[in-house]
């Protein structure tokens, strides 16, 4: 099991983005957290196979219609916590 910070920015608050990372979480089996931070961007840590966390983050790219995504980020991190859903956090 590993565990990633994946970051996204660009116009990615207010369309959806954080329901659509959820949704993309779970089809992938990944467990964590996704949050919008005062800087404009979204901010998930994602906890799963290596394969299913590279998955998740080429579909960031993607984002839901009204998105605009500029860039996304993923840091390994280390395994700190054990997650046993997805969530999303204020």
């Amino acid at each position: 099991m590993k565990q990633y910070e994946v970051t996204i920015s660009g116009r990615v608050q207010g369309v959806g983005f954080r329901y659509f990372t959820k949704n993309q979480a779970k089809a992938l089996n990944l467990v964590g957290w996704v949050r919008n931070t005062l800087d404009g961007s979204v901010l998930a840590t994602v906890q799963g196979t290596k394969q299913a966390i590279d998955t998740f983050a080429d579909h960031m790219w993607i984002g839901p219609p009204l998105s605009e995504v500029k860039s996304v980020t993923k840091v390994e991190m280390q395994l700190v916590e054990k997650y046993t859903d997805f969530e999303i956090r204020n």
